[in-house]
């Protein structure tokens, strides 16, 4: 998203389901549910756009591969979308952690991951992602990373990004100016 006078629209897609859903899978490469891929090429259906970027883990590429065939577009694979890295929670569920988690959701920056990234990093590899968008583009990535480019294109703190409900083949679509965003569809 060069600042420039064009503007663009960018849908950011969450990849679908995976297999041990609701797990810290952060970096983890886990494979995406049969259903998963089918929502997601699904709600990518009839979009308009001139690339397909997807992250490089199989949950995202695998749908991008997929939706970029359907669409007929090519498809770019880009790790600055992968999801938060979790650390020695990866692969984790969150309920196993206990009181331990709790500093995390509550500030991320702060209390980060025991060895992962915090909100803070992934967010600055989201901002570079987004700068390098220069026209029209369908993303397949995470939870997180769109978190992130939430809270970087509206002004969005940690928190009120929460209050987007993003589950699994959630798509959000914007139109972006040189000098701001605005939400023009969230299907959840």
């Amino acid at each position: 998203m060069k600042n420039g006078v064009k503007a663009l629209t960018l849908h950011l897609i969450r990849h679908g389901a995976v297999e041990g859903a609701g797990r810290l899978n952060g970096h983890k490469d886990v494979a995406p549910t049969t259903e998963g891929m089918i929502a997601c090429r699904a709600r990518a259906h009839g979009l308009s756009a001139a690339h397909v970027i997807a992250s490089d883990l199989s949950r995202a590429r695998m749908a991008g591969e997929g939706i970029a065939q359907d669409l007929g577009l090519p498809l770019r694979l880009d790790k600055r979308w992968r999801e938060l890295n979790f650390g020695a929670w990866e692969g984790r569920d969150p309920r196993e952690l206990g009181g331990a988690i709790a500093p995390f959701w509550d500030d991320p920056q702060a209390n980060p991951p025991p060895g992962g990234e915090s909100w803070g990093d992934m967010q600055g590899r989201v901002a570079q992602a987004l700068l390098a968008i220069e026209e029209d583009a369908l993303v397949i990535t995470h939870g997180g990373p769109m978190r992130a480019a939430l809270g970087l294109l509206l002004g969005l703190t940690y928190r009120q990004t929460w209050a987007f409900h993003l589950p699994y083949a959630a798509r959000i679509s914007l139109r972006l100016w040189g000098d701001g965003a605005q939400v023009t569809e969230l299907t959840a």
